[in-house]
């Protein structure tokens, strides 16, 4: 667990510095980068899914939303059939800085994990999202409250 905690604190520091380097709120740079991520996974996010993903508030999302936007790093688009739904792209001019940033992390990344077999891969890829759904399920029930029920 110490492992998977350091882990988590050093992608939380390299999120940091992804928004130091482009002048942003970290913020901002956490939630850029669930932008790109959720691109990159072939599922674009909503509003409404990246203040979950965020963990703000739809009122402080939106304004979050729009500082990236008139930053030029974000836009909105209209694709689903029902055309209240908005989804959010990066620009075209924010995706090759963020592959710039990241770039080594991915390499070095995939360097990493190569020492493993798919099957190590699969193996450890189905213990984190056990330990996620368990901490889901505590978030939702225990926590949901701020701390833990009585």
């Amino acid at each position: 667990m110490d492992g998977l905690r350091a882990f988590g604190a050093n992608y939380t520091e390299f999120t940091r510095r992804f928004a130091t380097w482009l002048g942003l709120h970290t913020t901002d740079a956490a939630a850029l980068v669930e932008i790109l991520y959720a691109e990159d996974q072939g599922t674009p996010l909503s509003p409404a899914r990246l203040s979950e993903r965020v963990s703000l508030s739809s009122g402080a999302t939106a304004i979050l939303l729009k500082r990236l936007e008139q930053a030029g790093h974000i836009v909105r688009t209209r694709e689903s059939t029902d055309r209240r739904v908005v989804t959010l792209r990066s620009s075209p001019d924010i995706r090759p800085r963020a592959e710039a940033f990241f770039g080594p992390y991915a390499e070095r990344m995939a360097e990493a994990m190569s020492a493993y077999s798919p099957q190590e891969i699969q193996r450890f890829e189905d213990f984190i999202g056990r330990l996620r759904s368990t901490m889901d399920a505590l978030l939702a029930d225990e926590y949901r409250d701020g701390g833990p029920a009585a």
